[in-house]
C-alpha cells in the first residue's frame, strides 16, 4: 500500500527534521513542538479506544487554538477523515452536515457542545489519550478530509480531499511562496476553512522550522498589536480583513518586520491593494486563487513578481485554462470559466456521483468562476459564474460594481446582487456599509458609480446597511443580500 503521501507521516518527518522548539504562541503562552506531537500520538490512541476506524469521518468543530491541528493529525494518525465544521455555522446547518457525512465523533470546543446533537461529542480541553500506537496505514487516494463547501449557494457540499490531495497541495504552496529566513507567521484564518487547513499543511513542508503566532479569531487592533510584539513576517487574510485594518491607525504600531501579506478567498479590490501599497511600502501584498474542491490552491502571485489585479501563475503541478460555453479553451484576454487539472483536485462530491461528474467532466475541475489569462500566463479571476447579473442581455459582473463603490471615501464595504426586473430580466443592486462617521445618500452612490461605469452597468439601487452580511470566512455574503431584496 502506497504511503509517500500520508499526512500523518509528513508530520511525523516535519517533527523530526525540526526537532523540539517553541512552536505556538496562543492567548499568552507558547507551546513546544515535542510535546504537541507527543499528545498527538496519545490522542489518536485514544480516538481509537473510543471506536474511531479507519475512513471515519470526525468532526472538529471548534474555534482556532493549537488543539485543533493537533487534533487534525491525530484523526490522521488513527487513519480516520477530518471533518472540519466552521464554528459560525447555523445549528440547522451544522445537524444537516452531521448527518450528510455519517460522523462517527464530534470533537468541539467547549463553548460549542451545547449545538451538537445526535452524535458523541468530546472537548478540545478533555480529549481522549492512551499509550501511543504506530501510525494506521493509509493509501495516497484514501480520505483524509472532508470539507463542507457551499453553503452560500444552497446545501452544504462535501468536498472529499485525499491524504495525496492535501500533500501536494500544501508542497505547492510551499514551493510557490518560500522565501528564505520567513518563518513568524500569523495565524488569523478559521482552521476549519480549506484556506486555514492549506496554510497548517503548508507549514509542515517548510524546510525551516515555522513558528506560528494563533488568534483565536481575527481582529484587527490584536492584528497589529501582535505583528509589532512578536515581529512577525508573513500573514494570510481574506479581503474583508485588510479593509478592517486599513480603517486602524497603521502608524501608529511598527509594523516594520512585516514583509508578505498573502490574500486569498475572494478578489481584491483596487483600492484595497493601492491604500496597502501607500500606506505599507514595505508589505508586499501576494494574492492567489483556490477553492475547496482545488485543495484551497490554484494560482498566487510570486514573491519579488507580483502583477496587481491578478491572482498569480498556477503554482507547480496546476494547469489551468478558460473555457467557452461549449468547454472549448478561448484565447488570451477573453473571459470564461476557469477550469483547471492538478495531483490537488477533489476526488469528487461525498454521496453526489452526477454532481460530480459534471464537475470533473473531461478530467478537469470546473470550478464555475469566470476570468481570464493574459499572455504571460498569469489568471484574472473576474467573477462567480452564478453571480453574474444579466440585464437587458447585457453581462454585468457584480466586483466591476463593487470596486467602482468602494472607490467612494464614505464607502466602507460594498455587495452586489441581481433582482428579477420585468423589463430588463434583471436590475443591479448595490448594498453598501459606510466608514465610521461618514455619510452618504443612496442617491449620491448611484450617481458616483454611474460617473465612473456608466451604461447599463451602474446599480439603480444602492441600500445602505450598518453592516455587509459576510460568511464565516469574510466573504460577502450574497446570498443574504438576495434574501434582503
Amino acid at each position: 500500500m502506497a504511503q509517500s503521501h500520508n499526512l500523518a507521516r509528513l508530520a511525523e518527518r516535519t517533527r523530526e527534521r525540526n526537532g523540539d522548539y517553541e512552536v505556538v504562541w496562543f492567548d499568552g503562552s507558547w507551546y513546544r513542538s515535542g510535546d504537541l506531537f507527543e499528545r498527538t500520538q496519545r490522542v489518536a490512541a485514544g480516538l481509537a479506544e473510543l471506536g474511531v476506524q479507519p475512513g471515519d469521518r470526525v468532526v472538529v468543530y471548534a474555534m482556532n487554538a493549537p488543539e485543533v491541528p493537533l487534533v487534525y493529525n491525530a484523526i490522521w494518525r488513527a487513519g480516520a477523515v477530518v471533518t472540519p465544521v466552521i464554528f459560525l455555522l447555523p445549528r440547522p446547518e451544522l445537524t444537516q452536515v452531521l448527518g450528510d457525512c455519517g460522523a462517527t465523533l464530534v470533537v468541539t470546543s467547549p463553548e460549542l457542545a451545547d449545538a451538537v446533537e445526535g452524535v458523541r461529542a468530546v472537548s478540545l480541553e478533555e480529549l481522549p489519550e492512551a499509550d501511543p500506537a504506530p501510525i494506521v496505514p493509509r493509501a495516497d487516494g484514501d480520505l483524509a478530509a472532508l470539507m463542507y463547501t457551499g453553503g452560500t449557494t444552497g446545501r452544504a457540499k462535501g468536498v472529499m480531499l485525499s491524504h495525496a490531495n492535501l500533500w501536494h497541495a500544501g508542497r505547492a504552496g510551499m514551493e510557490a511562496g518560500y522565501v528564505a529566513g520567513i518563518t513568524r507567521g500569523l495565524g488569523t484564518l478559521p482552521l476549519s476553512h480549506a484556506y486555514g487547513l492549506l496554510v497548517t499543511v503548508v507549514g509542515l513542508h517548510s524546510p525551516e522550522p515555522n513558528i506560528s503566532v494563533l488568534m483565536r479569531w481575527f481582529d484587527p487592533e490584536a492584528f497589529l498589536r501582535l505583528v509589532e510584539e512578536h515581529r512577525i513576517q508573513i500573514s494570510a487574510v481574506v479581503p474583508s480583513m485588510l479593509q478592517l485594518l486599513l480603517a486602524q491607525p497603521l502608524e501608529d504600531y511598527d509594523l516594520s518586520s512585516l514583509r508578505y501579506v498573502v490574500s486569498g478567498a475572494a478578489p481584491l479590490a483596487r483600492e484595497v491593494v493601492d491604500e496597502v501599497a501607500r500606506r505599507l511600502p514595505h508589505v508586499e501584498l501576494r494574492e492567489g486563487y483556490g477553492l475547496t474542491e482545488s485543495s484551497a490552491i490554484v494560482s498566487s502571485n510570486p514573491p519579488g513578481r507580483v502583477r496587481q489585479g491578478s491572482v498569480g501563475v498556477p503554482v507547480p503541478g496546476v494547469e489551468v485554462r478558460v473555457a467557452g460555453s461549449d468547454d472549448a479553451d478561448l484565447a488570451p484576454g477573453e473571459v470564461g470559466e476557469i477550469c483547471c487539472r492538478s495531483p490537488m483536485v477533489m476526488q469528487g462530491y461525498w454521496n453526489e456521483p452526477e454532481l460530480s461528474a459534471e464537475t470533473l467532466r473531461g478530467g478537469w475541475l470546473h470550478t464555475g468562476d469566470l476570468g481570464r489569462i493574459d499572455d504571460d500566463g498569469y489568471l484574472y479571476v473576474v467573477d462567480r459564474k452564478k453571480d453574474l447579473i444579466i440585464r437587458g442581455g447585457f453581462n454585468v459582473f457584480p466586483r466591476d460594481v463593487e470596486d467602482a463603490l468602494i472607490e467612494h471615501p464614505a464607502v466602507s464595504l460594498v455587495g452586489v446582487v441581481g433582482r428579477p426586473d420585468e423589463r430588463h430580466g434583471e436590475e443591479v443592486v448595490a448594498f453598501v456599509s459606510l466608514r465610521a462617521g461618514a455619510t452618504a445618500t443612496g442617491d449620491e452612490l448611484v450617481a458616483f458609480a454611474k460617473e465612473r461605469i456608466g451604461g447599463y452597468r451602474y446599480p439603480r439601487e444602492v441600500r445602505i446597511l450598518r453592516d455587509i452580511p459576510l460568511t464565516p470566512v469574510g466573504k460577502v455574503d450574497r446570498k443574504s443580500l438576495r434574501a434582503m431584496l
